[in-house]
C-alpha cells in the first residue's frame, strides 16, 4: 500500500471507531431501536442515486435483516443499557471468528488453519472480557453485543454465498449496504413500537435535538457512505489481506476515545482480554499459504464482494 493510501485506511477505521462514541453521546434520551429506524432511514435514502447491486431481493433482505437490523438493533439496545462504546466496539469485532464458524457450518467451507487457531485465541479473548467485566457492562448488554456479532456473521455468509453481487463500476459492497438499509427502518420502527412503547417514541421525537441530529449525519453519512466508499476504493487497488487489518485500528479508537471523552477507562481483564481478543481476529484474517492448485478457503477472499469490520 501507498503511504496515501495507508493514510485513507487509518482515517476510515478512525471514523468507525470513533462510531461508537457518537452513538452513544446522541442516544441520549432516545429509543435504541428508534435511533435505528432513524438512522437506516437516512442511509436509505442514497438509494436514490446509487445504483441497485446484482443481487437477487433475497439476498438483499437477508442482508437488511441480519447485517443491518440485528446487528445494529441489538448493538444500540447493548449500549442503551450500559455497555460502554470501547467495550462494544471490541466485542462486536468477534464478528471475524464467529463468521467462520457460521460459515463452515453453513457453506462447508473448510477453515485454515491460522483461522482455527484465530477463533480459539479469540474465543479465549471473549471469555477473558466476559469474565472481567466491570459493573458497568450488564451481562444482558454484553450477551446482546455478543448476538449483535453472530448476527453480522450469519450476513456476512449470506453475503458470501451470493457471489459477485456487484462490480465495481457499480459501488461493489456500498450498493449492497445501501440498498439492504431499505429493509430497516419499517421493522425498526414496528419493533421499536412493540418493545419501547409508543409513549418512549414520543418522548425520544420530543427529545431529538441537535445531538441526536449530528450522531446520525455522523454514523449515515460519514461512517456507512463515505466510510464504506473510501474502503471499496482502497480494496480496488490493494490486496485484501493489506487493506483489511486496518480495521483492527477501531475498538482502539472507540476505547481510546471513550477513556479521553466520556471517561470509561477498562479495567485490567477487560484491556487483556480485548488484546487476546484482537490477537485471534489478526491471525484469523492473516494470509496463509496453501498447497500449488488448491481451491482458495478463506470465506472472504474467493469472490470480489468483501464484508470488512465496521459499524
Amino acid at each position: 500500500m501507498t503511504r496515501r493510501d495507508m493514510l485513507l485506511a487509518a482515517a476510515v477505521a478512525t471514523l468507525w471507531g470513533f462510531n461508537f462514541v457518537v452513538i452513544d453521546w446522541g442516544m441520549t434520551g432516545i429509543p435504541p431501536l428508534f435511533f435505528v429506524a432513524v438512522r437506516f432511514g437516512v442511509v436509505a435514502l442514497a438509494a436514490l442515486i446509487v445504483p441497485r447491486p446484482l443481487a437477487s431481493w433475497k439476498t438483499v433482505v437477508g442482508v437488511g435483516l441480519f447485517m443491518c437490523l440485528g446487528q445494529f438493533g441489538l448493538l444500540y439496545t447493548s449500549m442503551a443499557l450500559g455497555l460502554q462504546p470501547g467495550i462494544a466496539a471490541l466485542l462486536l469485532q468477534a464478528q471475524v471468528v464467529l463468521t467462520i464458524v457460521v460459515a463452515a457450518l453453513a457453506l462447508r467451507e473448510r477453515p485454515t488453519r491460522l483461522q482455527t487457531i484465530g477463533v480459539l485465541v479469540g474465543t479465549v479473548g471473549l471469555g477473558v472480557v466476559a469474565f472481567g467485566r466491570g459493573g458497568d457492562a450488564p451481562a444482558l448488554a454484553v450477551v446482546l453485543c455478543l448476538l449483535a456479532a453472530f448476527s453480522w456473521a450469519i450476513g456476512n455468509v449470506i453475503s458470501r454465498k451470493a457471489g459477485v453481487v456487484a462490480p465495481p463500476k457499480r459501488l461493489g459492497a456500498l450498493s449492497l449496504t445501501v440498498w439492504s438499509s431499505l429493509v430497516v427502518p419499517l421493522p425498526a420502527l414496528g419493533l421499536s413500537m412493540m418493545i419501547e412503547g409508543p409513549d418512549a417514541i414520543a418522548a425520544g421525537i420530543a427529545a431529538f435535538d441537535w445531538r441526536p441530529i449530528v450522531s446520525t449525519l455522523y454514523t449515515a453519512g460519514l461512517c456507512t457512505l463515505v466510510g464504506y466508499a473510501i474502503f471499496n476504493a482502497l480494496l480496488a487497488r490493494n490486496r485484501s489481506a493489506s487493506v483489511v487489518p486496518w480495521v483492527l485500528l477501531a475498538p482502539v479508537v472507540a476505547m481510546a476515545s471513550a477513556a479521553l471523552l466520556l471517561g470509561q477507562v477498562p479495567n485490567l481483564w477487560e484491556t487483556i482480554g480485548g488484546l487476546v481478543l484482537v490477537a485471534g481476529v489478526f491471525i484469523a484474517n492473516a494470509p496463509s499459504r496453501r498447497r500449488a492448485g488448491a481451491p482458495p478457503l478463506k470465506w472472504g477472499t474467493s469472490a470480489p464482494h468483501r464484508r470488512v469490520p465496521t459499524a
